[in-house]
């Protein structure tokens, strides 16, 4: 199975941008969507942004919507987060997934791939 590796964490002050990126050394399935999630030390991983394999549906979580956006790159596995106007509650681990999806999904066990995190830590 493809792996996936994430890179672009770092620390940032709050109001900063700061983008990640997710790249797959091979190709998993078909038609692959793509996800992003977060963690913290302690706390549930909580689902970021979502799309579509053909890239043309997103979702987001409410608490990033407007600030943060997705997008990947055409017939391959691999995706980007845009991170805008970043709050130190955006501090977490963030993991990149994909799995064999028609559409962007929010539930992380529909993911059969994932990454081995990044961390982004927001100061304020």
């Amino acid at each position: 199975q493809a792996h996936l590796v994430e890179s672009g964490g770092g620390m940032v002050q709050a109001g900063d941008s700061l983008t990640l990126s997710c790249a797959a050394d091979g190709r998993t399935h078909s038609t692959t969507g793509m996800g992003w999630f977060r963690q913290g030390s302690g706390k549930e991983r909580e689902f970021v942004a979502a799309i579509s394999w053909n890239g043309h549906s997103t979702l987001y979580a409410d608490s990033v919507q407007g600030r943060f956006s997705i997008s990947r790159e055409k017939d391959k596995d691999a995706a980007y987060l845009q991170m805008t106007s970043l709050k130190p509650e955006d501090t977490d681990v963030y993991y990149c997934a994909s799995g064999p999806l028609p559409g962007p999904s929010r539930v992380s066990g529909r993911y059969d791939n994932w990454g081995q995190g990044t961390q982004v830590t927001v100061s304020s």
